[in-house]
């Protein structure tokens, strides 16, 4: 019913744990035995649940994590394509409403979306967790460009989000070979903002969240927006949309807050507003 508070762990898919603590979504996949392998199912919640946390006010962080001893195996294969005879555009169809919409989700998410790499990252799996805006990795975390092994062209993004990572030769090398690299690589190649050991992840995740969710929600937004459209515009076009982001975000109540507790010369207390 409208007003009644959030329940920890309240959650109708038991494949998909989320609970909202001190205003900071946590999103955990749950199929540990099949290494957090995506479903269909899964991937379109996955998609709601981001989309909800981008529109509620109550909602100023989102940590995404796997259950067990993997991130994300990639998607769920073992269901096998349904019966029939294929049409052309099927594939291009499927790839678009399904792994490509799930990446944007994450990509266009309006909070700060922290991914907490507890393990494998495979496929979609990896791209899944290079979406996200700050990445964490446990000291066995290993992330895998596995579609090579299967004889694919990566999806979900792939192609686009390694090389603005790492630039187009390692991505390359990555996906070419299609070789797991560990989470001290992964830091090394700029894949990942951060290694800690396992025993450390959730709570580091939970501490970078938390802080997150004390920050100025909607410049983190604005942000976030100029920095992942900023390989695709020139400069005329960035300046442009630096330009719209300031305008629009000294209307909030937060930039007038920040602005007073410089001149007042105190801590500054956003609201997300």
């Amino acid at each position: 019913m409208p007003g009644s508070p959030r329940v920890p762990g309240n959650c109708a898919d038991p494949l998909i744990r989320h609970a909202t603590d001190n205003q900071v979504c946590r999103i955990t996949l749950n199929r540990p035995e099949a290494l957090n392998a995506i479903t269909p199912d899964q991937r379109e919640h996955l998609i709601q649940l981001l989309a909800e946390a981008s529109a509620d006010p109550g909602v100023r962080a989102v940590v995404l994590t796997g259950a067990g001893r993997g991130f994300c195996a990639g998607a769920d294969l073992r269901g096998g394509a349904a019966g029939g005879e294929r049409v052309p555009g099927d594939v291009a169809r499927t790839i678009r409403l399904g792994a490509q919409r799930l990446i944007a989700a994450v990509l266009d998410c309006e909070k700060p979306v922290i991914a907490a790499v507890n393990g494998t990252a495979a496929g979609i799996g990896a791209h899944l967790a290079l979406a996200c805006d700050l990445v964490l990795a446990a000291e066995s975390a290993r992330f895998i460009e596995v579609f090579v092994r299967r004889g694919l062209v990566p999806d979900g993004g792939g192609a686009y989000l390694l090389p603005r990572l790492i630039g187009p030769h390692r991505a390359k090398e990555l996906m070419f070979f299609g070789d797991a690299v560990s989470a001290a690589d992964a830091e090394r190649l700029g894949l990942v903002n951060r290694v800690v050991a396992d025993g450390e992840l959730e709570k580091t995740a939970r501490e970078w969240a938390e802080r997150l969710a004390t920050g100025p929600t909607r410049a983190l937004a604005l942000t976030k927006q100029l920095v992942n459209a900023s390989l695709d515009t020139d400069r005329t076009t960035a300046f442009a949309a630096e330009a719209a982001a300031q305008e629009i975000n000294m209307t909030t109540q937060d930039a007038r807050e920040g602005v007073a507790s410089f001149v007042e010369r105190r801590s500054a207390e956003f609201r997300g507003r």
